[in-house]
């Protein structure tokens, strides 16, 4: 099988130099289980391309240059080589994920230094257009919590308080909420933390979740016009830091916290809002504040989850249980790389994507158990921070 493989090039202190291509036994296998190599690059970047994802019909890719705070697009134009598509579109501050819609009609860039979520369209050749940023996160924690806690996308507050204030009267007016008054600048409020936004996930419906591993949120939207309107949010625990998610063929998202090392279960009431329905630690092993959690991914039948964990170097394994609502820890294994940043699962291997030790490791998986096995095989490849299967 062929990857295609993103990583960190000089501009975040890494080797890369571009979207890079890795072997996994022949190039018709249907299978990764062989020996690994890297053999280049598919097209220089320029750029950091720390994600990389593939749009659902067309042979085109869109790479998160991190440090250029911009998504570009390229198109495939011979078996492992690609060009580029149009100019990079600027996003925002450390744009670190890109999601494709399923039907290939726009894509969500997550920005990580400025907590930034847009959306932007893509034309019937895959390039993009220009960009519409959401409505900025609020931290459930922070000051404006209260006035945020119901929070509703299609409620106007601002039109909703200068409707009261009107009936209130000049007398009285003074003592209703001005939401249109400018916020403060973050580092105007002692403490106040920054927004993180990490990753966009299309779910079933038409409904798109984002994560914000700064504010621990996971925000719900569904597209409207040209870009997104917020639904609602699902606050996590203070401090456990939302990264990456999963749906799961049961109806549940699976959320893993980077910061607290926990995997939270989410599922929709009647109503359609989504809430917490149980939360696990990745393994009674993990140490909180020494290791984060990176990536999620599923074994083919769901049935097992494999979490990646930076520090301790490990990928934990849990199984799910009953309808899908619940997870317990299965067992924690060496990844056998350092700071496993992204992994992929295809049937009975488990490819790790090693950053700090520059290459990439392939485990063997018991298609019994679920349980990762020791390195069959590895590959130096420069910085590498994303995998993704070349078809």
């Amino acid at each position: 099988m062929r990857f295609l493989l993103g990583g960190y090039t000089a501009d975040m202190g890494g080797a890369a130099s571009g979207i890079g291509v890795l072997l996994a036994g022949s190039a018709d296998d249907a299978l990764a289980g062989g020996s690994l190599g890297f053999t280049g690059d598919a097209v220089s970047t320029g750029g950091s391309p720390s994600w990389v994802a593939p749009h659902p019909s067309l042979d085109v890719v869109y790479a998160a240059l991190e440090a250029s705070g911009a998504v570009q697009a390229f198109r495939r134009t011979g078996e492992t080589s690609f060009a580029a598509l149009g100019a990079p579109v600027p996003t925002g501050e450390a744009t670190c994920h890109v999601s494709v819609a399923p039907d290939g009609g726009s894509l969500i860039a997550s920005c990580w230094g400025d907590g930034r979520v847009v959306r932007v369209s893509l034309d019937p050749t895959g390039r993009p257009s220009a960009p519409v940023v959401a409505a900025p996160a609020v931290d459930p924690y922070g000051p404006d919590a209260v006035a945020h806690a119901e929070f509703a996308g299609d409620i106007d507050l601002a039109a909703a308080s200068r409707a009261l204030r009107a009936a209130a009267g000049e007398q009285y007016a003074h003592l209703l909420p001005d939401h249109e008054a400018p916020a403060p600048p973050p580092e105007a409020v002692e403490g106040a933390r920054p927004s993180r936004a990490h990753q966009a996930l299309h779910l079933p419906g038409g409904i798109v979740a984002t994560t914000d591993l700064g504010l621990d949120l996971v925000r719900f939207w569904r597209p409207s016009g040209g870009g997104l309107r917020a639904t609602h949010q699902v606050s996590l625990p203070k401090g456990t830091g939302p990264r990456h998610m999963l749906w799961h063929p049961s109806g549940h998202l699976y959320v893993v916290t980077e910061l607290s090392c926990e995997l939270f279960v989410l599922a929709p009431d009647a109503s359609g809002a989504w809430r917490i329905v149980s939360a696990t630690r990745l393994s009674p092993a993990t140490t909180p504040g020494v290791d984060v959690a990176a990536e999620i991914a599923a074994s083919r039948d769901h049935a097992v989850v494999y979490a990646g964990v930076r520090g301790s170097n490990t990928i934990a394994a849990l199984r799910v249980r009953g309808d899908g609502g619940e997870l317990e820890s299965l067992a924690l294994v060496e990844s056998g790389v350092d700071w496993p940043r992204h992994h992929n699962v295809e049937r009975d291997t488990l490819l790790v994507a090693g950053q700090r030790s520059d290459e990439v490791a392939s485990l063997g998986l018991d298609l019994r158990t679920g349980v990762p096995g020791r390195v069959r095989h590895r590959a130096a490849a420069p910085s590498p921070t994303c995998l993704v299967p070349l078809r």
